[in-house]
């Protein structure tokens, strides 16, 4: 059974502020897909099924772990690349040459978090690290190691009553980690940092006799952080390049950039910018029906929409995708918070039959319908990234296209 994964944060960053970047107007097509394969600001990814061999669709990229401020490293590769979370989570099953110090709550308490993803959650502690991402290096990063067992899950909480199965193992998971590259800098933001009846249940301490809500709220430099914030340059967002593909891929390698205008490898070079919502969103039209809270994400891998004419839906073991009798030619249309907008035009391929090979783990045209029937918006999944320049940009970081949070294409 292919693996499905649809990386969506339960909760948003209200009270996150950002300016609003380029004007309107409408626009089609992408940028120049021109692969950048070297420089301190470039790490290679690939497409290649994973350290289990069944995610589809999916890029990894090899991640160092150090403890602060030491030379006690470990590599680790298989780790998602996802422009739709933040913060980089690693399986503790794959920490085994490194031990990273536990973050801990004013009161001594060791802290772990619960995070509900759309089709899955996550918990563990919360530990702090160096991370080296190609020639890019953050310090004292906050991430969260995934543990069913380091902590007890609390009753209460989101993830103890979520419907979805816990991804903290490397078999739930298909991969080593997640590297959240998304929009925001820190994975909940100002309503974790509060206390009381707003904070929605993120973070926790754990004395010995079980864990509870931290009362006092998360600070925001305590939150599990994406770690491209905190490089000292680079650091205003990211590009996931991946050359267009021409049938199945066996594997695939392309770059993932860091900044966006710092150098000379990283230039929008004519990218439309769609500048999203407080919610990290913008707006789909498909099909004559609006979708204003849409996303682009690696994390996804296929394009995931409500299924308003009627594609066929596969039966069986890959029942969460399409499996149209012939290839379906579809478009719809973008549109940003700043009036920029575009059309996309996307094929939608019979998963069963792309599935056949099992060595194939790449697809332009894989897609399914959304979990639910009436979905508030369009899932640009991992075939969006195929052929394109796909830019994320961190909420409230200087661009040449005006500041986060943004995409462009």
């Amino acid at each position: 059974m292919k693996t499905l994964w649809m990386f969506l944060i339960f909760t948003t960053c209200p009270g996150c502020a950002f300016l609003i970047g380029c004007g309107g107007g409408s626009h089609s097509s992408s940028t120049q897909n021109t692969i950048a394969s070297s420089g301190s600001n470039v790490a290679p990814i690939s497409v290649n099924g994973g350290p289990v061999g069944n995610y589809d669709d999916a890029a990894f990229a090899s991640v160092t772990v150090c403890a602060p401020g030491t030379s006690s490293c470990q590599t680790i590769d298989g780790i998602l690349v996802d422009t739709g979370s933040f913060g980089l989570r690693i399986l503790s099953s794959a920490l085994t040459s490194v031990t990273l110090p536990q973050q801990k709550a004013p009161d001594g308490n060791p802290v772990a978090e619960c995070l509900e993803f759309l089709a899955s959650y996550t918990w563990g502690p919360v530990e702090t690290a160096d991370v080296q991402i190609g020639g890019e290096k953050a310090s004292a990063v906050p991430i969260q190691v995934l543990s069913d067992t380091d902590f007890p899950l609390p009753k209460g909480s989101i993830c103890a009553t979520s419907q979805f199965p816990s991804a903290d193992t490397l078999t739930a998971l298909g991969a080593n980690g997640i590297l959240g590259v998304g929009q925001a800098a820190q994975d909940c933001g100002g309503a974790c940092a509060q206390a009381g009846s707003g904070n929605p249940g993120l973070y926790y301490e754990c004395p010995s006799s079980g864990c509870v809500l931290i009362p006092t709220g998360e600070p925001l430099a305590q939150q599990v952080t994406n770690p491209v914030a905190l490089f000292p340059t680079d650091n205003n967002g990211i590009i996931v390049q991946l050359p267009a593909l021409s049938g199945a891929g066996t594997t695939v390698s392309g770059s993932l950039v860091f900044g966006i205008g710092t150098q000379s490898n990283n230039g929008l070079n004519g990218a439309t910018v769609y500048t999203t919502s407080p919610e990290f969103a913008f707006t789909t039209t498909y099909n004559g029906n609006s979708y204003p809270g849409s996303f682009v994400d690696s994390g996804s891998n296929g394009f995931f929409f409500a299924n308003t004419t009627g594609i066929t839906a596969c039966t069986g073991n890959e029942s969460v995708f399409y499996c149209p009798s012939t290839t379906e030619n579809l478009s719809a249309t973008n549109k940003g918070v700043n009036g920029a907008s575009g059309t996309v035009k996307f094929s939608i391929a019979n998963a069963q039959t792309l599935f056949a090979n099992v060595n194939d783990h790449a697809f332009s045209d894989l897609g399914g319908p959304t979990p639910t029937p009436s979905p508030n918006y369009f899932d640009w999944g991992f075939p969006f990234f195929f052929g394109r320049n796909v830019y994320t940009a961190i909420e409230g970081k200087s661009t040449p296209g005006g500041a986060g949070p943004y995409w462009a294409y």
